[in-house]
């Protein structure tokens, strides 16, 4: 392909070209990846991007829009692999309440301290705990991840709609408390008391 001979010709990729356009996309997304840590996502651009694997801009453009699709991409990666961590902290939760709150103490303490989750922080209104964090798409993707604890909902009386309206609840609450710094003064035990006392008996 043309940008691997592009590639090739610049000595760009490390030495080492892409195969596929699925390993060129992530070896830019992790790239990104990288410049966000390093400089900041504001401060992030696609010539930075560009210049950290040693290709132009225009071999970036071929991959990806803009520096904005990137950055959704490197999030969305990173939310993706907080979720298996998560799943694997709650196994053997089996009922709701207890597998709530422990999900919700278990976001409280890891996102902020995530490079790529505490990306989706540093891009405000436009990430998913910004002010968007109740539109329909994360709300539905709290949703299928809810369905991933290991808590036979049916059985506990939830249809998918409860879901649903849970899952834009614990968003709801999620976004409070990282919002709000004062909370995290709380240490565990004061903070699951707290949620306990007050989250859990609205999940029976």
């Amino acid at each position: 392909m043309l940008w691997q001979s592009e590639a090739m010709a610049k000595h760009g990729w490390g030495g080492e070209p892409p195969a596929t356009d699925e390993e060129a996309r992530q070896r830019i997304v992790d790239a990104t990846a990288r410049c966000i840590d390093r400089y900041g996502v504001a401060k992030t651009t696609f010539s930075d991007v560009a210049a950290e694997l040693g290709v132009t801009r225009q071999t970036v453009y071929r991959q990806f829009a803009g520096i904005g699709e990137i950055v959704s991409e490197v999030a969305a990666q990173g939310a993706a692999d907080f979720v298996d961590r998560l799943v694997a902290h709650l196994d053997g939760r089996s009922e709701p309440a207890d597998a709530v709150v422990e999900g919700m103490l278990f976001c409280l303490r890891t996102v902020p301290g995530d490079p790529r989750l505490n990306l989706l922080l540093q891009i405000g209104d436009t990430g998913t705990f910004g002010r968007s964090s109740t539109s329909g798409s994360v709300v539905q993707y709290g949703s299928l991840m809810l369905r991933r604890f290991p808590v036979d909902w049916a059985a506990h009386g939830y249809t998918d709609g409860d879901l649903d309206g849970l899952a834009e609840m614990i968003m709801r609450l999620l976004t409070s408390f990282l919002q709000n710094p004062s909370d995290q003064l709380r240490d565990d035990d004061a903070m699951r008391t707290f949620l306990e006392r007050w989250l859990a008996p609205a999940l029976g």
